[in-house]
């Protein structure tokens, strides 16, 4: 079906006759019902969306919800369809427009604004009595007719929802679920309840919030909670009152704007508790509005008087009650001076996102709040908070940083960006570079001046003076040290011991820098951090708990607290997106982390369609057909990573790999016939295979000692080209003859890290990443003797790509823009032009060897592992004096 239907198109008895607008949630046109003869409007979901299963979801609720609601402030559904595979919906044609139109002109009188409330309240109310919640109530989304009345539309974002009250009102139509977990953002900027905001369930005091900013634009002409982007909108709806508008309009009757502040309370709990009690309400002050009179005049002159003759004992009454309140308060408060914990709600700057994967950490001194935060062209930083500033600062040469911790001394901060452990000043400054950490996993800073990290996965914990010098490995746990993996170090209160998890088992244990010897703490989803006063955190089905540590004797005591649901948590790292500080101040953040988007986009970047549901995923191979994808996919709720494929044509997602174990890193066979992948099943990283219809088991292909990752299959079929971790070079080329397993031998082996090879199509070259200069570039050498280099990038480069002529070759450079390099080679030559930018992309950190895209075989399209930004307007929480709760 084309973008547009053309006038005369029959949809069943329906005739297009003209289009009237449209919209994110679909196009509507004025049709004609040619067997009642009545003019109909229809909304139809474009073709080009119709494959995505959210989008068409959230269409049919639309129809379904407001189908079942007959109301005359709602707007009336007749019947709904599909045309060409496209779904539609048949409604009530109405004449006028929409309340933002009627706005554009300015605010309205309050006589008026009150009439409108008035009927917004009573649809809302018919359709809360049947368990819908609307969600997105706006100007937008309320008409008005040509005869004054008010009608609701788009119930697109609507939640079927248990009736509030004890009388069972079920509507007929199945439950829908719309994700609506904490760390998702459904809704629009500057009309969103705070529970909205912050990810977290709703009910339908959410629209009664929504109503209360409506109702305020209409009084003002202004909106309630606008600023100069939408990040600094949400805040403002976390945080701030809108303007007082008795001040500023003799107009508004004071009652009105106390039905309207009790709208707008942040909490749900202290609005109206429903819809029909703000319609009465507003009822109530319409009739107290109306003009007396003369026998209304003089009763009313008569209670005057009876009140005047009263006042002087009332006010006796009210002076003795105040005394008793002020005296209890006084001698009956408790003599504890502390603090109630206090939260506040901390979004990143403006045109910005949290980076998925990246917990926020506190200063030890709970002064300053640092954060990975991504800008739409990709490009991420760490930014520091003071928590009593309302700026948050980038951070000067922390491009692409991951992972930050703090120094004991709250002054600067360790991280890794570009392959490296660096070290920098809050206050300002270039980064010093410490060491190699190709994809780390994590780092701690002690107070003798000690840094412990994880360069890379399996690889053994490493320690480094944090003023610099060469590192050494640390030796903690035994000989089973890389076949587990010791992630995410945390030094404690002594210096000397540390928390680490393991990535197999999912152990949180304690290991010491003077000691082989380690001791198991606690089984967890996350890792674990030490907070005052003698608590560690970590995450437990979903929940950020806290559990009673002693430091000394390394043992927990008593029960696991709960602290708050759906705390964010990256499954492959095992990081929770949580901190602490020393003097009682905690932070977290609920987002969903990694969650990212398949989307297909051609050259120009323009994006094609959109490919299943958003999920934490990545490794994208495409089959040689093109007509399959492998990826990993994250089970959140057993932990597990398994690898999935998807039948591109029908975009249909089915389980590939079944154990409980973490899989990763698929690739393709010339023949598409099977898949050779890592998996951690046995401990360290070795390589299985399976054949590609999912038939069989799956089979040890290679298996040594050392942890490999397989990364291309060339594609005569002969040869595979993989990634070793070496505990003396790190990252190696190996590659292996497929006729001929024993035969395993390095490509290319030095003290840099060489990783993301791919063979070039007729097997002659080998396009790799090598951070030999100091930062990640894509390299091209001959194979299979590795004799000669070219440079391929000229400023950062990774995860390169042939196409299927090896006339072409495409990278991610460091600012994620995808770019193309010509090629010219031939058995025994190579040349190359000049790297060009295609397109920017919004694909996760760049120093993790997973794969964010793959391209097509003639270089057309590019499918991509787009991070998906509705994680951005989840806030990070800060909690203050959280322990004086435990005490209470």
């Amino acid at each position: 079906m084309s973008s547009q239907l053309p006038p005369g198109t029959k949809l069943g008895r329906y005739e297009i006759r003209s289009l009237i607008g449209a919209g994110g949630m679909g196009e509507v046109y004025r049709a004609r019902d040619l067997k009642l003869s009545r003019d109909v409007a229809v909304k139809v979901l474009p073709a080009a969306f119709s494959s995505d299963a959210g989008r068409l979801q959230r269409f049919e609720q639309e129809a379904q919800a407001a189908g079942a609601l007959n109301h005359p402030n709602i707007l009336t559904v007749y019947d709904v369809g599909t045309h060409e595979g496209a779904p539609y919906v048949i409604s009530e044609l109405l004449e006028g427009e929409t309340l933002r139109d009627v706005l554009s002109a300015g605010p309205v009188s309050p006589r008026k604004s009150i009439h409108y409330a008035t009927s917004i309240a009573h649809g809302l109310a018919a359709a809360h009595e049947r368990g819908i919640v609307h969600r997105d109530l706006k100007p937008d989304n309320l008409f008005v007719t040509t005869d004054d009345r008010i009608k609701i539309l788009d119930f697109g974002l609507a939640k079927l929802v248990q009736p509030s009250n004890l009388a069972i009102v079920q509507t007929e139509i199945a439950t829908l679920k719309v994700n609506t977990s904490a760390g998702t953002v459904m809704g629009t900027v500057g009309y969103m309840s705070p529970e909205q905001v912050r990810g977290e369930r709703v009910d339908h005091r959410s629209d009664i919030f929504s109503f209360g900013a409506v109702l305020y634009e209409l009084l003002s002409g202004r909106r309630a909670f606008h600023a100069d982007s939408p990040v600094e909108s949400l805040n403002a709806i976390l945080r701030h009152e809108p303007e007082d508008l008795t001040s500023t309009d003799a107009r508004i009757n004071p009652q009105l704007d106390k039905i309207l502040r009790r709208c707008l309370e942040k909490k749900p709990e202290r609005r109206f508790q429903s819809a029909s009690d703000l319609s009465f309400a507003l009822e109530a002050l319409t009739a107290t509005s109306e003009p007396l009179s003369s026998t209304q005049s003089l009763r009313h002159v008569q209670r005057e008087f009876k009140a005047t003759a009263w006042l002087p004992w009332v006010l006796a009454g009210a002076m003795l009650i105040a005394a008793l309140v002020l005296g209890w308060l006084y001698f009956g408060r408790t003599t504890n001076n502390e603090f109630r914990p206090a939260k506040l709600m901390i979004l990143p700057p403006a045109n910005t996102f949290l980076m998925a994967g990246q917990p926020p950490v506190i200063s030890p001194d709970g002064q300053t709040l640092v954060f990975v935060a991504m800008d739409p062209s990709g490009k991420s930083m760490l930014y520091a908070r003071p928590l009593g500033s309302d700026v948050a600062r980038p951070l000067e040469g922390s491009d692409g940083a991951v992972l930050p911790f703090w120094s004991p001394d709250s002054t600067k901060l360790g991280f890794f960006a570009q392959g490296k452990l660096k070290r920098t000043n809050v206050a300002g400054g270039q980064p010093t570079t410490l060491a190699s950490a190709p994809v780390p996993r994590g780092g701690t800073w002690s107070r003798d001046g000690i840094i412990i990290y994880c360069p890379t996965p399996p690889s053994t914990l490493m320690r480094i003076p944090a003023e610099g010098g060469p590192p050494t490995p640390l030796n903690t746990g035994g000989t089973d040290q890389v076949a587990v993996g010791r992630w995410l170090p945390f030094f404690l209160p002594d210096g000397r011991h540390f928390l680490y998890v393991t990535r197999r088992v999912h152990e949180v244990r304690v290991g010491s820098i003077d000691s082989t010897d380690s001791k198991l703490i606690v089984r967890a989803e996350s890792n674990a951090v030490f907070v005052n006063p003698g608590y560690l955190f970590y995450r437990r089905e979903s929940k950020l708990v806290a559990r009673r540590f002693d430091p000394d004797k390394l043992e927990l005591k008593g029960d696991a607290i709960p602290l708050a649901d759906n705390v964010g948590f990256d499954a492959v790292s095992l990081q929770g997106y949580f901190s602490g500080s020393d003097n009682g101040v905690v932070v977290y953040h609920s987002g969903a982390a990694g969650h990212t988007q398949l989307t297909w986009l051609d050259r120009t970047g323009k994006q094609i369609s959109i490919v299943g549901d958003p999920a934490d995923q990545g490794d994208l191979q495409l089959s040689p057909d093109d007509s399959r994808v492998a990826f990993r996919r994250v089970d959140s709720q057993s932990t597990t990573i398994n690898l999935w494929l998807m039948d591109l044509a029908r975009v249909n997602a089915s389980r590939f790999t079944f154990e409980q174990t973490t899989d990763f890193a698929p690739v393709w066979s010339s023949d598409g016939n099977r898949i050779v992948f890592a998996s951690l099943r046995d401990g360290s990283p070795n390589l299985y295979q399976k054949v590609a219809t999912g038939a069989g088991n799956e089979e040890p292909f290679l298996k040594s000692s050392l942890a490999k990752v397989p990364f291309d299959w060339s594609r005569d079929g002969k040869f595979i080209i993989y990634g070793v971790i070496d505990p003396k070079t790190s990252w190696d080329l190996w590659f292996v003859p497929v006729a001929d397993l024993s035969k395993a031998a390095p490509f290319l082996q030095t003290d840099a890290d060489e990783l993301q090879a791919q063979f070039s199509p007729d097997g002659h070259w080998v396009a790799y990443v090598s951070n030999e200069s100091g930062h990640s570039e894509v390299y091209v050498r001959p194979f299979p003797t590795a004799a000669g280099k070219w440079q391929v990038s000229t400023d950062g480069g990774i995860q390169p790509r042939w196409r299927a002529d090896g006339k072409e070759l495409f990278y991610l450079a460091s600012d994620h823009k995808l770019m193309s390099v010509e090629v010219i080679a031939n058995s025994s030559n190579f040349d190359h032009r000049s790297p060009t930018a295609l397109f920017s992309t919004r694909v996760g950190g760049i120093d993790s060897p997973g794969d964010y895209y793959a391209v097509t075989s003639d270089g057309k399209r590019f499918i991509l592992n787009n991070l998906v930004a509705e994680g951005a307007y989840t806030p990070i929480t800060v909690v203050l004096n959280w322990g004086s709760e435990l005490k209470r």
